[in-house]
């Protein structure tokens, strides 16, 4: 199975959250070559900014974060330019009042013609009546 993967959920792979452990089975899939996982390239800015935030927020240890990115580097999604994607994704935004930075991944998967796995669920919620290919991390089998 192809997927984008949204950030919030590479996220749930390095710091203990609810479904955690569904977020550690995909990547560990993709390591595997069960699935194919793809992001924008704004992916490892989004992950580096939510690290900093659990540094900050003392959920994670001081330094913690660059290892973190460093690890979950290692075993990053495919990445996609996101200029070619930020047209569709401004449109996106402007029709659902959403960031543009998460229209991005949405463009993707829709370009690609697969499912965006995302562990936001109000942003899942929020748009699957009409982006049906949203996936909420939950949903996963």
């Amino acid at each position: 199975m192809k997927y984008v993967l949204d950030a919030s959920v590479a996220l749930k792979v390095v710091l203990p959250e609810a479904d955690s452990a569904r977020a550690i089975r995909l990547l560990d899939e993709y390591a595997n070559a069960v699935h194919t996982l793809l992001a924008p390239d704004l992916f490892p800015a989004e992950v580096a900014n939510g690290l900093v935030a659990a540094e900050r927020q003392g959920r994670i240890k001081p330094g913690e974060s660059a290892v973190l990115l460093h690890d979950l580097l290692l075993n990053a999604p495919i990445f996609f330019p996101s200029n070619p994607l930020l047209v569709r994704a401004m449109e996106i935004a402007l029709a659902t009042r959403r960031a543009v930075y998460d229209c991005v991944y949405l463009a993707l998967a829709e370009r690609e013609g697969c499912e965006l796995v995302t562990a936001d669920d109000q942003f899942a919620r929020g748009l699957r009546a009409s982006y049906p290919f949203i996936v909420s991390l939950v949903a996963l089998p």
